[in-house]
């Protein structure tokens, strides 16, 4: 099978989604977040780091590209031609918001891919039914000492959620122009993520 991209903003369940992916599928997760965290401790002069927007997802950009590449089949057997390392399929899910695909995709081209969707599962998930005051309800409901979002007072949750919903309606327009299946979870997200599930099973 495929690996799996999620994409999409935040709250709207990606990591729940790939950790059931991961459950029911045997898929191991990279969470997005951490790999930016990650840089942000290593290399703090790439300016990669978590809150960071834009330049964030410019700055990570080229690591993505060749990571997805590097362990990703492009003929279906796992292998890379030699020139390219290669390095055997690890079948994974990676879920985040900071894709920047304007940059990924060439970068994909120098490992063989063409067509994003034609190598990879492709997800969009968004937020686009809720109100800034149902998304921070649901933070303070449902965060875990795990959520970057923990602690926060009123003032930083409502400007999270607010660039969630901004995020949301830019997400609806970017990710399908690069073959996602898009999902508003926004309302019954279990049903949602039992669907996918088992649209992933056949």
């Amino acid at each position: 099978m495929k690996n799996i991209i999620i994409a999409g903003t935040g709250r709207a369940g990606k990591s729940t989604l790939a950790r059931k992916i991961s459950e029911e599928l045997d898929y191991f997760v990279i969470n997005n977040d951490k790999l930016v965290a990650t840089f942000g401790e290593a290399y703090p002069q790439l300016n990669i780091r978590i809150g960071n927007g834009e330049e964030t997802r410019k700055n990570i950009a080229p690591f993505l590209g060749h990571f997805l590449g590097m362990f990703s089949s492009v003929d279906g057997s796992g292998l890379f031609p030699y020139t390219h390392g290669g390095l055997k399929e690890n079948r994974f899910v990676i879920e985040g918001w900071s894709f920047d695909f304007e940059q990924i995709v060439p970068i994909l081209k120098m490992y063989g891919i063409d067509d994003l969707k034609e190598n990879f599962i492709l997800i969009g998930l968004v937020l686009n039914n809720k109100t800034a005051d149902e998304i921070i309800s649901d933070m303070k409901k449902h965060d875990t000492k795990h959520d970057w979002t923990r602690g926060f007072d009123d003032n930083g949750l409502r400007e999270i959620a607010e660039d969630c919903i901004s995020l949301s309606q830019y997400m609806t327009e970017y990710l399908p122009k690069y073959g996602f299946t898009m999902y508003d979870t926004s309302t019954e997200r279990e049903k949602i993520f039992a669907k996918i599930i088992e649209e992933l099973k056949l």
